[in-house]
């Protein structure tokens, strides 16, 4: 690249929002460029998904999403829905699988969607400047001039789309919410989201001797509950459901989670086990639902050794709200370093939801997970990232 560059839009930020909204202006008849200071582009794709990329889900809702403006993110949802970006995956002759109901993920590898990105952008004649370090971004008359490493950069249109702090090794950064304050935006408080639990030292004591340990429940945080499985894990608590309630999870609050959301009434049931089979134990009965070192560590966790029979209604009573609502308040969360999304960010307010430009500097964009808007568990944010990509690409 020369030392003194016009082209008519930079896009800081190779990721899965940057790369789409690249492409997409690039077929406008644009010159694209795009910046990031990483050495490869889409490192966040490539170990999404556990290397397979869950690339979007078929149903999307705008329910999907946390954001202090919840309406924001409809237009842009409605306008490049999954089905626009299956299309895509399968133009590029991509194989994949639905995993859960509605989750798609490479058959392959992730690799096949970062490609996809690749290619359009190359055959729409964006181009791709990589290990390059932005010092300063300022107002040039009605367009703006970037001090980088490769000199300067001038250009009429400028799109944000660096992303938020989660995974600090995959070059994660604070650069966009500086950027967005530089001009005067609001930025909503943030915090790690989609991120496992750390635990108090005694939750911690008998539940990490369960390291590896999965099962099925149902957790709620926050007034919202989700039914996926949960993983025992050295550290503390993880897996689906637990990276799911953590986004509506504030510190100091507790976090509930139902042992058993197979058995409506297991009250009931332990009164019919003890009238059918006195002498059983209680590990027996729970061996029925979980495996046997989880059923032993719940029995002498919760002191629930003895045959049946030596059960009480009310000490049955009280077992069974004990599995169906068991508490526990976390000491924290993994954070950033493992977190799969940022919560809060720009505030979507002094944004428009059809073009992304901010409404007091014209020509400067913000998309994707800058913003204040933060998908759940899924492939909801990749389908943001597409979406608010594709939608102000069109725009500019």
């Amino acid at each position: 690249m020369a030392v003194s560059t016009e082209v008519d839009i930079v896009v800081i930020g190779a990721g899965a929002a940057g790369l789409m909204c690249a492409a997409t202006a690039a077929y406008q008849g644009h010159r694209v460029l795009v910046l990031d200071h990483a050495n490869k582009a889409g490192k966040k794709i490539l170990m999404s998904g556990g290397g397979r990329c869950n690339f979007t889900n078929l149903n999307t809702t705008p329910e999907h999403f946390v954001s202090a403006n919840p309406h924001f993110c409809k237009s842009a949802l409605k306008r490049y829905s999954p089905w626009h970006f299956v299309e895509l995956v399968e133009r590029h002759g991509i194989e994949h699988v639905e995993k859960a109901a509605g989750q798609l993920f490479c058959a392959e590898s992730s690799k096949d969607i970062l490609g996809i990105l690749l290619t359009e952008c190359d055959w729409a004649g964006a181009e791709i400047s990589l290990k390059t370090e932005i010092r300063r971004v300022e107002r040039a008359g009605q367009g703006f001039m970037l001090t980088t490493s490769a000199g300067v950069i001038r250009c009429a249109k400028l799109v944000v789309a660096c992303g938020g702090l989660s995974i600090p090794t995959m070059g994660a950064s604070g650069f966009g919410y500086q950027l967005a304050e530089q001009f005067g935006l609001s930025v909503l408080h943030t915090r790690a989201g989609l991120v496992p639990f750390t635990l108090q030292p005694d939750d911690k004591a008998w539940l990490s001797a369960l390291s590896g340990i999965s099962t099925e429940v149902v957790a709620e945080a926050g007034g919202t509950h989700f039914a996926e499985p949960m993983l025992i894990t050295h550290r503390g608590l993880s897996g689906p459901a637990m990276l799911q309630v953590s986004s509506f999870w504030a510190p100091g609050q507790p976090v509930t989670v139902d042992w058993l959301p197979g058995v409506a009434d297991p009250f009931a049931d332990l009164i019919a086990e003890r009238n059918q089979h006195p002498n059983r134990g209680m590990e027996r009965w729970l061996r029925q639902y979980f495996s046997q070192r989880l059923a032993g560590a719940l029995v002498e966790r919760f002191g629930w050794q003895g045959n049946l029979q030596q059960f009480s209604n009310e000490r049955l009573s009280g077992l069974a709200a004990t599995l169906k609502g068991w508490q526990f308040k976390p000491s924290g969360t993994e954070g950033y370093r493992t977190a799969e999304v940022t919560l809060g960010g720009v505030d979507t307010d002094a944004i428009s939801s059809k073009t992304f430009e901010v409404n007091t500097v014209p020509g400067l964009h913000f998309i994707g997970e800058v913003l204040d808007v933060t998908g759940q568990l899924g492939g909801f944010n990749f389908q943001w990232a597409w979406a608010s990509g594709w939608c102000t690409g069109l725009a500019l």
